[in-house]
């Protein structure tokens, strides 16, 4: 098959080898000169520390990438995803099948990505969505280590076709399901309390804080999933716990990194300015403060994130907030 990825990140480049493992052909599009040309002239990426396959391609024109692929592979943060899916919609001439690999939902639309693509790129051009999910670091799957995901599409056949795409006997597993809703909001909020996870650390408040935190924030990203029309137990596997585990206790997830800086008095703007990737947590803090004013739903560990964040709350007073919230059953 001929798959073009959009975004040459290290997600984007990691899974461009996965699918030249699998027998395909990739192009990956991106606009950095330094990813483009180290994928062509010998495999390095500014942002993985080992070579990549041999068989990957990059180049820098969507056209090219775009009119390349039978799939594409829409690896972009998502605070660019409609501008890049706008610039596809000027140039595509036939139907795709689009594959979302991003995980964030849309600040004051609260769109989602799979509701982006409807609404940007002309159904007639869309041969089918499936969004790619679960719980994942690059750094990892880049270097073979056995990895769980999972496919999701409205169309099962889809979700099973991009199951296969993706899934290599010797190390990455996938599964699939038809609850898109739940498999991208999930990957989305569990961003989100990474931060706070990260935040916490930082602070030092040490394993049983963490510990309570991420229990308190699978209850979070239930809620968010099932207001927003997902499954609940959707939220209970790969994409939604599973996802939660890896990022928000790992030194390889840059929202984890990010929050952890902050809870050790770095300033947002500056963590957030001097990330070499995009922290989708930060993004989804704020897609979730305006979940909670419309739909007037209880999220105080996200909350409370926001006000560290964009309200200049200090951390000490963010905690003791939290602490001091009204005592109730568990």
């Amino acid at each position: 098959m001929n798959v073009a990825i959009i975004g040459g990140g290290s997600w984007g480049a990691t899974l461009g080898q996965v699918l030249c493992d699998n027998g395909n052909d990739v192009l990956i599009r991106d606009i950095a000169l330094d990813v483009v040309n180290g994928i062509n002239k010998d495999g390095s990426h500014p942002f993985l520390e080992v070579k990549l396959t041999d068989k990957l391609k990059a180049t820098t024109d969507l056209k090219e990438a775009i009119d390349f692929a039978e799939y594409i592979i829409l690896a972009v943060p998502t605070k660019f995803m409609r501008q890049v899916l706008e610039e596809i919609s000027q140039i595509i001439k036939e139907p795709k099948i689009f594959i979302n690999v991003s995980k964030g939902i849309e600040p004051n639309t609260l769109k989602r990505v799979s509701q982006i693509v409807s609404e940007v790129i002309d159904p007639n051009y869309v041969k089918g969505y499936a969004c790619l999910s679960g719980p994942s670091h690059a750094e990892e799957l880049v270097l073979r280590k056995i990895t769980l995901l999972v496919a999701a599409s409205d169309n099962m056949q889809l979700a099973q076709e991009v199951q296969h795409l993706f899934h290599n006997e010797n190390y990455l597993r996938v599964y699939t399901s038809n609850d898109v809703c739940g498999v991208e909001v999930g990957g989305a909020i569990k961003n989100a309390i990474a931060v706070v996870s990260g935040i916490s650390t930082g602070f030092g408040l040490g394993e049983n804080a963490r510990a309570a935190l991420i229990s308190r924030g699978i209850l979070e990203i239930i809620k968010v999933v099932e207001i927003m029309g997902g499954k609940k137990e959707t939220a209970f596997g790969l994409t939604g716990i599973g996802d939660l585990i890896v990022t928000a206790s790992s030194e390889n997830s840059r929202n984890f990194q990010a929050g952890k800086k902050i809870g050790q008095g770095q300033n947002v703007d500056d963590v957030i300015k001097n990330s070499k990737m995009v922290v989708e947590g930060v993004r989804t803090i704020v897609a979730c403060h305006d979940l909670i004013n419309e739909y007037k739903i209880e999220l105080p560990l996200i909350e409370a994130a926001y006000r560290t964040l964009f309200e200049g709350e200090k951390v000490e007073d963010m905690i003791k907030s939290l602490i001091n919230r009204e005592l109730k059953s568990e």
